[in-house]
């Protein structure tokens, strides 16, 4: 008899396992369980175009158009912070977040596995690099030529990477290029004006926001073009992405938005 409880408790014992070990299934959330929990999560990065802390209050570009969101929909929107865009779209994938509210450049590799809502915002990528009177009286490099030779560093799956790989071929020498997965585009920025790298290429947008606490660096060479960028999400959710839509035009429509840009991108430019 004992031998058949110890049987019983040890055939329990490896049921509970197989349970708690068995796969999980992964919910991919479209807009009607968003809303069915009231829910929606966001994940950003920390900075002044994500989002950030600032004395008491909680600030950010795209902390803003969150609210305002929340405020239309009526929705809770989480916010989740992550530097690595890479770890977001594992994110992304995973179901731990239904958006990723970053400036993400709209291109033809990210489409064929994302879905973009429609632009938010225009911007390109520049050279950042210190003013003459920073380096030594070094003049900065205004003709993409004398990049040959010089390294320069882009945040971790950073849209420039392509530009500056064609650029090698443009200028027919060798660009070094350390594609940076520790430091922000924000980070590497502080980086140059300390003059611990002397070279990134990062955002216009981003570096303008940066210029206003930076003096010593200098943005005014141009890298890429102007792209359109824009919030990324996982192809199975084409509902949430007609309602994010629906809710960026009505933003648009009663001034909103443009409160929101004007704040982080246009004043004390």
């Amino acid at each position: 008899m004992k031998r058949i409880y110890l049987y019983i408790i040890l055939l329990f014992s490896v049921l509970a396992m197989m349970y708690f070990l068995r796969p999980r299934q992964v919910i991919l959330r479209d807009y009607p369980e968003i809303s069915a929990e009231n829910v929606m999560r966001v994940v950003t990065e920390y900075n002044q175009i994500g989002c950030y802390v600032s004395g008491d209050t909680i600030e950010g570009f795209q902390y803003e158009l969150c609210r305002a969101i929340s405020d239309m929909s009526g929705l809770e929107v989480q916010i989740f912070l992550e530097m690595s865009l890479a770890e977001s779209f594992k994110g992304l994938e995973s179901g731990k977040y239904d958006v990723i509210a970053r400036n993400i450049p709209i291109t033809t590799e990210i489409r064929e596995k994302y879905l973009f809502i429609d632009p938010i915002i225009l911007d390109k990528q520049v050279l950042v690099q210190r003013k003459a009177e920073f380096n030594d009286s070094i003049a900065p490099i205004r003709n993409q030529l004398e990049l040959a030779g010089k390294t320069l560093y882009v945040p971790a799956n950073s849209s420039a990477m392509l530009r500056l790989q064609n650029l090698q071929h443009e200028i027919g020498d060798t660009i070094y290029i350390v594609e940076e997965k520790l430091y922000s585009a924000e980070q590497l920025i502080i980086m140059v004006a300390k003059g611990d790298i002397d070279y990134a290429v990062c955002e216009l947008r981003a570096s303008e926001t940066a210029k206003k606490q930076l003096p010593e660096i200098d943005i005014a060479t141009d890298i890429g073009f102007t792209q359109l960028q824009s919030w990324v999400l996982r192809r199975q959710s084409p509902a949430l992405s007609d309602s994010l839509d629906k809710w960026f035009d009505y933003m648009r429509d009663t001034g909103v938005y443009d409160d929101i840009f004007e704040r982080y991108y246009t004043k004390n430019r």
